[in-house]
């Protein structure tokens, strides 16, 4: 389904930008997946060339279109995760091996490789090739010795952490070479040099944390990070949703060593504010963030708890910066709930998890709403 901003009624919020502000969205489109069988509660999305890949997080699995849909409704040419397409329960209703999937979450692929954060199942999936097949097999597994084990740091809960284990791991991202994983549940993100091509491989470095062993944590450390980007210029993001802000680093490699640069959301590493301690969101606060996206000189954020996208034009310079503007909403102090929820939340964004940008194209899961959008941005 397409709307043209100018058509629409006003009670549609979910393109607008700020009244006082430049419209950033040209167009958009909802997509809700498969007519008989729909989207539920997606937190992953993913354009590379003209191939659209969500992770149905809901439902144990991830679609995927070879061409971006024209239609509310199409049905996906692969799915993986369940043995059988129409199934939806965790691991497919049985154990956990190479073709199932348990709350999949953060994907990245370049058209060849695909990559997948298998959260529940604690393990990162790799396809070396691009899946032919529905429930095609994954080629490797990280964080688990092999495909039929699942324990949270291999040996269940309070296990510590290794250079080989995951915990909660919701956020990948590579360049195409290196590799960094967003091991959640245990403070930390994982790097290596090169994209894995051994199961199990240990990774060569890891960020926010003294060592591989350690998971205590420091206020200057990410605490619970959802979502890692690394710009062409070298920047990084790392989404960290428990302390509602957004950590950037203006240099990847240093933040093996340093604390971030700048933070997005908060004043200091020591506040940990929902919306800066206020009732109402601000044009400078974050609630439950759990994805960035940088975009030419700047920076979205999927402000989560605020159903919002935050525009920052280039990369803030000091901490708790002003957004430029924003998606979803008429001024910068409207939440998620609201006037227009009276109406359904399918009014507004609701509760967006994932982004991703290809050109001028923002994709973006609009979980609470059981859908992705497609933004025509300027």
């Amino acid at each position: 389904m397409i709307v043209s901003l100018s058509n629409s009624q006003p009670t549609d919020s979910f393109g607008i930008s700020s009244t006082e502000l430049p419209q950033m969205v040209e167009q958009t489109f909802i997509f809700r997946g498969d007519e008989g069988n729909p989207l539920l509660a997606p937190r992953g999305v993913w354009s590379v060339g003209d191939k659209l890949i969500v992770a149905d997080t809901g439902q144990n699995r991830v679609f995927i279109w070879q061409k971006i849909p024209k239609n509310e409704y199409e049905k996906p040419d692969l799915v993986l995760g369940q043995l059988e397409t129409y199934e939806t329960g965790r691991n497919s209703g049985h154990r956990v091996s190479a073709s199932t999937l348990q709350y999949p979450s953060g994907i990245w692929s370049d058209g060849q490789k695909l990559i997948i954060a298998d959260s529940w199942n604690h393990r990162v999936l790799i396809w070396n090739t691009f899946p032919t097949t529905h429930g095609q097999k994954a080629d490797l597994v990280l964080g688990q010795p092999d495909f039929e084990s699942n324990l949270p740091n291999i040996k269940g809960i309070g296990s510590s952490p290794t250079s080989q284990s995951l915990n909660w791991c919701y956020g990948v991202f590579s360049d195409g070479e290196k590799l960094w994983i967003c091991d959640t549940g245990n403070r930390r993100i994982l790097y290596y040099e090169k994209i894995p091509t051994q199961s199990f491989q240990k990774a060569d470095a890891v960020i926010g944390k003294p060592s591989f062993e350690e998971r205590d944590y420091e206020n200057h450390e990410p605490i619970w990070p959802y979502s890692v980007r690394v710009a062409p210029n070298g920047q990084m993001a790392v989404t960290d949703t428990q302390y509602y802000r957004t950590l950037v680093w203006n240099d990847w490699q240093n933040a093996f060593s340093e604390p971030a640069d700048i933070i997005i959301g908060q004043p200091d590493f020591d506040s940990n504010g929902q919306n800066l301690y206020s009732l109402f969101p601000k044009q400078n606060s974050l609630n439950w963030v759990y994805d960035s996206f940088f975009y030419k000189n700047g920076i979205f954020i999927a402000d989560t708890g605020n159903s919002r996208l935050l525009w920052f034009e280039t990369i803030p310079t000091k901490n708790a910066t002003m957004a430029d503007n924003l998606i979803g909403h008429e001024n910068f102090n409207i939440g998620s709930e609201n006037a227009n929820t009276r109406y359904g939340t399918d009014k507004q964004l609701y509760w967006p998890f994932s982004i991703c940008i290809v050109q001028n194209q923002l994709f973006v899961a609009d979980t609470g709403n059981h859908r992705i959008i497609i933004f025509q941005i300027s």
